[in-house]
């Protein structure tokens, strides 16, 4: 059994041991602290059927924990609108922010199990970044994480995820990403 204690992610080792090295010679960073790191990783869900049915949020929260190996916040509407039977205050979706260990063993997970699962896979898109070093990737299907049982899903509800990044710039990200193997095309 692994001690918890002594037990450290899989990527995060792989960023300290070359990760780290590859970027300041590749860039040029004079001090280790300009080197991009990985600051967190946001997971999104919005449930659109949670107006008809408010427990479909609580099974989408349950999954999502299950996923992220932290317990998921269920969001509310800020206002109400008409137009969409929405009212304020009411359950529309859950989110999770994963910082330090989890988040490298949720990115471990995304990039060697979850993504390949993924139907008709080619890779991700690398235009995805807003600017400013932070990655958004969106998923059709939870059902492609292991941690999912797929016989007691009720419903095939989608995801999104930020990477956020410590880069000032696109590229910096980008490369960042690459080396732990995000499966880029284009």
């Amino acid at each position: 059994m692994l001690d918890a204690a002594t037990y450290t992610p899989r990527f995060k080792t792989l960023f300290k041991d070359t990760i780290r090295g590859a970027m300041k010679s590749e860039f040029g960073y004079k001090n280790d602290m300009q080197i991009p790191r990985l600051d967190k990783i946001v997971l999104n869900m919005g449930v659109g059927e949670a107006v008809k049915d408010t427990k479909k949020v609580k099974a989408a929260a349950e999954e999502l924990s299950l996923i992220a190996g932290q317990k998921a916040v269920i969001t509310h509407a800020k206002k109400s609108i008409a137009g969409f039977r929405v009212r304020e205050e009411m359950p529309l979706g859950c989110k999770v922010t994963l910082r330090g260990d989890k988040m490298y063993e949720f990115l471990d997970r995304l990039i060697t199990i979850a993504l390949p699962r993924v139907r008709d896979f080619r890779g991700v898109k690398g235009n995805s970044f807003d600017g400013r070093g932070n990655y958004a990737m969106g998923l059709k299907e939870q059902i492609v994480f292991p941690e999912i049982n797929f016989d007691k899903v009720d419903e095939i509800l989608g995801m999104d995820i930020i990477i956020c990044t410590t880069a000032k710039t696109d590229a910096e990200a980008k490369a960042l990403l690459k080396h732990f193997n995000m499966p880029f095309i284009g």
